[in-house]
């Protein structure tokens, strides 16, 4: 299976860098609108057969243009709604954001008793995430978009994909309707294709990546 991950479009909390995960959450600024309404043609060239979203409601407003482009119904499911930040709600603080990101690569890297301050903890957030992709495996579709969330995709391509490793994961934001493309299935495992428009090799690198660029924000 061809498994597309899209962060959804930016939010008024994304804009004052908010760790903001509850629901039904904010609604897209214009410039998120603009970026959602950009996704049809963005992902023009792939076969689309099933689309999912989040309870969130900025995942189901990213991707409403897709839905009316390709006629497909929108699955909404819990499993892929972002990690939920527990006693860190809301907080926009460097600490916070520190201790967030820390706690999702620790549960990429597989420590999965380890829990958010207050929220859930690794095998609970994993564990939802794979319950959504494995059923959308199970539907036969060739090709799954899913509009998601940063920290949430992030954490798990990190410990799901062969090719992308905890290293990678952190040192590479995903922007606002950012894609990761992954191929394979819950049973033979995944590899990570694209990573927000750089090709993946087997061992996670880009060809254009000397080293590890980006920097690792909260991406709610």
């Amino acid at each position: 299976m061809r498994l597309l991950l899209i962060r959804h479009g930016q939010t008024p909390s994304n804009l004052k860098h908010l760790l903001d995960t509850g629901r039904p959450g904010p609604e897209l600024t214009p410039l998120g609108q603009d970026q959602a309404a950009a996704l049809p043609q963005a992902l023009a060239e792939e076969k689309i057969e099933a689309l999912y979203v989040s309870t969130l409601v900025r995942t189901q407003l990213t991707a409403a243009p897709l839905a009316a482009a390709t006629g497909l119904e929108v699955q909404v499911r819990d499993g892929i709604r972002e990690l939920m930040a527990g006693d860190l709600e809301m907080r926009g603080d460097e600490e916070a954001a520190a201790t967030y990101l820390a706690t999702a690569f620790a549960w990429s890297a597989g420590d999965l008793g380890r829990r958010m301050p207050g929220g859930e903890d690794g095998a609970e957030a994993l564990g939802r995430f794979d319950a959504v992709v494995a059923e959308a495996a199970g539907t036969g579709a060739g090709t799954v978009a899913m509009v998601s969330h940063g920290a949430a995709i992030r954490m798990w391509v990190a410990a799901r994909a062969t090719n992308v490793d905890v290293a990678y994961a952190s040192a590479h934001a995903l922007g606002n309707t950012g894609v990761v493309v992954l191929s394979g299935s819950p049973d033979e495992g995944w590899q990570a294709l694209v990573w927000e428009g750089r090709p993946l090799g087997p061992e996670g690198r880009s060809p254009e990546d000397g080293g590890p660029a980006g920097e690792p924000t909260p991406a709610p």
